[in-house]
């Protein structure tokens, strides 16, 4: 499974003041569409330079955690300023299905429910140890273990055989999962109470795509592994590039791994240095870096800047995720894993839900500031998945006439200025937004304006963005703090169109919602009958409807994946097909970008 992760939601360029006049009435838009189209690829021209070192931007305002391992990562800085070294098991073709001849082959047997792992003969750690079957494994103990700080199980780890006794401390093993060739063998046989559909494509989420060094963390309790020097100062990794160097939460370097599977990287090294939004536009105007990692990347408001910029070539795709609003409707239970929704929360009526969503002019920023890059979200299955996205639906376009009817039929009357309680008590909202760009603040500005329209009184938590980590400790945790009642957020969803992160046990449902419905429809896209692609298509469409109409998670908005690509570097692309193996690609022409 390559991990659902929370990522910061895209920015656009934005004027209150401007907006305001855009800001009333209604849009009947259903399909919003991005007005650029970037090529997928760039490659420069003349030979490539062995001795050369890529220099790579992580676009971010706030430092990166240092967590190496996949299965404890829960943001995407983290898997960026590491992905040189970062692999996964098994590489795809062009529409993220398994294609066996990277580090591992993969084999689905429908008939016997095995998925079968088999590792390449030469697949070593960085170290020069052999990446075993044991490795594959313990991958599995980590995220299932009852104390891990893993943020990636889920639901569909269960149909493991033996995973939910594990889970939850009854086993000291994983039954379903066997070792043919024993712990120190190159072959993982993992039996599920049933195979489906969404196993053949990468990011499925039944599947974990990664391995962890065994005998590296063997000796670490898996509870304190995120915090452990094995993690933190002495990672091991199979990819082409071996960790040299972190100067905590700024920046990473790395060299060739000498005991790389594949072909020898095609640069000496890489480095990467996290670099404000305020700095990076001006970061590549002095032709500092190479490019950018990572979904949050560049915002849109320096497209313009960045694409007349003659030494470099914009790349991008539409991005694999989705920005959202999430509403408290619940916790969780630390004791079962499980979410549980609370009847006495602030947001519980869907009605007021439903009236914030209406009242936001996604629309109207992202065509006036989103300099053509964003359009508005409709549901929460992005357009980019295309056989999957349900394209009859509109989603919440600006409507402050229904909003406001919402918030009278339920009984959400004013009193002076401000809509208090149906039961007629004070109310106020406090909304969570990540600190980011100045413009990304105005946006936040914005809609808080676009809410106070309609009578709700919504205050910023501790009354202003909150940097980073701040708002993933907040939003994280198990029960929601008294001043979180709703956030802003971003998903970079994978490769794999499942929403498993809205599942019952899923610690990514951070809001908490759960319905028997809301089970069953995501249980239906992979059930035995979700082999015939109509039959699974038409489970997408009712989840995405009746997600929209329960408003536990409104979609807000979706981008361009794009980046500035220098033109000394060759073998850049945005193709599935390359993903896994495109840091030992990528490589330059001259010592230093032009």
């Amino acid at each position: 499974m390559k991990k659902t992760k929370l990522a910061l939601a895209g920015a656009a360029a934005l004027s209150v003041v401007t907006l305001a006049a855009c800001s009333n009435g209604s849009s009947s838009s259903s399909q919003p569409q991005t007005a650029v189209k970037l090529a997928k690829s760039y490659s420069g021209s003349g030979t490539i330079d062995k001795n050369a070192t890529i220099k790579a931007a992580e676009v971010n305002d706030a430092p990166f955690k240092g967590l190496t391992d996949e299965a404890l990562i829960s943001n995407t800085e983290d898997s960026d300023v590491f992905s040189p070294g970062l692999q996964g098991l098994f590489n795809t073709d062009k529409n993220f299905n398994y294609k066996n001849g990277g580090p591992a082959n993969i084999k689905l047997s429908r008939s016997a429910n095995t998925v079968t792992i088999t590792l390449r003969n030469n697949l070593k750690w960085s170290d020069g140890s052999q990446v075993t079957a044991k490795d594959v494994e313990y991958a599995y103990e980590v995220l299932g273990n009852k104390d891990s700080t893993s943020q990636q199980f889920s639901a569909n780890l269960e149909k493991i055989k033996g995973m939910t006794a594990y889970h939850k401390g009854k086993a000291s093993t994983i039954s379903g999962i066997d070792m043919p060739d024993g712990e120190k063998g190159k072959k993982v046989v993992i039996h599920y109470t049933s195979v489906n559909p969404a196993m053949k494509r990468s990011g499925n989420g039944f599947i974990w795509e990664y391995a962890e060094p065994y005998e590296h963390i063997k000796n670490v309790p898996i509870k304190k592994l995120a915090s452990s020097a094995e993690e933190r100062k002495t990672p091991l990794f199979y990819g082409p590039y071996k960790l040299n160097k972190v100067v905590e939460g700024e920046s990473t370097s790395w060299v060739r791994n000498p005991y790389y599977w594949g072909k020898k990287a095609n640069a000496k090294a890489v480095t990467i240095n996290v670099v404000s939004t305020s700095a990076a536009a001006s970061a590549f105007k002095s032709h500092k870096y190479d490019f950018t990692v990572g979904i949050s990347g560049l915002p849109s408001t320096q497209y313009k800047n960045i694409k007349k910029l003659s030494d470099y070539s914009v790349v991008g795709t539409p991005q694999m995720g989705y920005g959202y609003l999430g509403f408290m409707v619940g916790h969780m239970d630390t004791k079962t894993g499980m979410n549980v929704m609370d009847k006495d929360s602030k947001v519980a009526n869907k009605s007021l839900r439903q009236a914030l969503a209406y009242a936001m002019n996604v629309d109207a920023v992202e065509k006036k500031f989103g300099n053509g890059l964003g359009k508005r979200a409709t549901t929460l299955i992005p357009s980019a998945f295309n056989d999957y996205h349900d394209k009859d639906a509109k989603g919440f376009p600006l409507n402050i006439k229904k909003a406001n009817k919402l918030l009278d039929d339920a009984g959400y009357k004013k009193k002076g200025k401000w809509r208090q309680t149906p039961d007629g008590k004070k109310l106020v909202l406090h909304f969570a937004a990540m600190k980011s760009s100045t413009t990304h603040d105005q946006e936040i500005q914005n809609y808080l304006q676009q809410w106070h329209k309609i009578g709700l009184d919504v205050k910023l938590t501790g009354g202003k963005t909150m940097e980073m980590n701040a708002f993933y400790d907040d939003i994280q945790a198990p029960k929601p703090p008294k001043d979180v009642d709703f956030f802003e957020a971003a998903w970079s969803t994978g490769s794999e169109p499942t929403p498993t992160m809205y599942t019952a046990n899923a610690p990514f449902n951070m809001g908490h919602f759960v319905s028997k419905r809301n089970t069953q429809l995501i249980n239906n896209m992979n059930n035995n009958k979700a082999f015939k692609d109509s039959y699974r298509k038409t489970q997408f469409n009712d989840w995405q409807q009746y997600m929209n109409k329960e408003a536990a998670y409104v979609p807000e908005d979706e981008t361009m994946d794009w980046t500035p690509v220098n033109h000394r570097i060759k073998n850049y692309t945005e193709s599935p097909a390359h993903a896994n193996t495109s840091w030992a690609e990528y490589g330059a022409t001259s010592a230093n970008p032009k």
